[in-house]
């Protein structure tokens, strides 16, 4: 499938990775972000998505030098986690933002709608352990922070815009802590102490991998709202998955014999239903 893609948040760096990635296979793709991105890919509008207005034009192909309709819509522009600035703005953003992109997406009959969930409605950062492992979509959500909160309604906001539209197709990407490869340098520092890193089951995803799901996802010939964990096949650390979850959560069940460095999140139902197979990993040093 291929088409004229809006990609809002393009200049982050899940952003950045999507637009390369979509570009490279045939989309037409349109940059959204409150900031110029270093490299623009075909088209570049500053859009501020808290503004329903300016969302509106440009979800309708109504601005000026980018005139024309709009296909698909990738939705992953947000502040990016917890903390970053009082819970109340994050809150205002995020839920304003994500409100006005599909809506406006609606508005325009834009019926191929993919965005940033979050691996933190799973329940991170963990204080209350996980209820099993590894973790799937399967249980209901546990936001524990205000930008999981906002994460987690925009799931059940997408829930009821499907239902009202029963041709909309809204996916939902879980994704799990993104990384770039000059970051990998890191990674083996992490082995030193397992707690550094249980906040997430020592999971990431690399951006590329990332940008494949989204492209999976907008290819996906489905209608209705679904979610999928997007995470790396392996963990962050060197020491096998099996003896962190002995050591740092001991009295979680885990429910399936584990490879050596096999995700905690798993990816068992994009891999089935999105054909997502990640093919970068830290430990191949790029």
């Amino acid at each position: 499938m291929t088409g004229r893609v809006a990609v809002t948040g393009a200049a982050g760096k899940l952003g950045r990775a999507v637009v390369a990635d979509l570009a490279a296979h045939g989309w037409d793709v349109i940059s959204i972000d409150r900031v110029r991105p270093a490299q623009v890919v075909g088209e570049f509008v500053a859009v501020d998505l808290t503004d329903y207005g300016q969302v509106l034009e440009i979800m309708t192909g109504r601005v000026d030098e980018h005139v024309g309709p709009v296909d698909a819509v990738v939705h992953l522009a947000a502040l990016p986690a917890p903390g970053l600035r009082p819970n109340s703005t994050i809150f205002a953003n995020n839920a304003t933002a994500s409100w006005n992109v599909f809506n406006a997406a609606r508005a325009a009959g834009i019926r191929n709608v993919v965005w940033a969930s979050s691996e933190t409605v799973l329940g991170l950062p963990f204080e209350t352990p996980p209820p099993y492992a590894p973790l799937d979509e399967e249980y209901r959500v546990r936001p524990e922070s205000t930008y999981s909160l906002v994460k987690a309604l925009e799931e059940e906001m997408a829930h009821h815009l499907c239902r009202w539209d029963p041709e909309l197709k809204m996916i939902g990407l879980r994704f799990s802590n993104v990384k770039e490869p000059a970051e990998y340098a890191d990674f083996p520092a992490f082995d030193a102490d397992p707690q550094a890193r249980r906040w997430n089951l020592w999971g990431y995803i690399d951006a590329r991998d990332g940008a494949q799901a989204v492209r999976r996802a907008l290819d996906h010939d489905a209608t209705g709202v679904d979610v999928f964990i997007v995470a790396n096949a392996d963990t962050v650390m060197s020491r096998s998955s099996a003896e962190l979850m002995a050591e740092v959560y001991p009295d979680v069940e885990v429910r399936k014999e584990l490879g050596e460095h096999e995700t905690l999140l798993s990816i068992d139902k994009a891999r089935r239903v999105l054909g997502f197979e990640p093919e970068h990993s830290w430990r191949d040093g790029a």
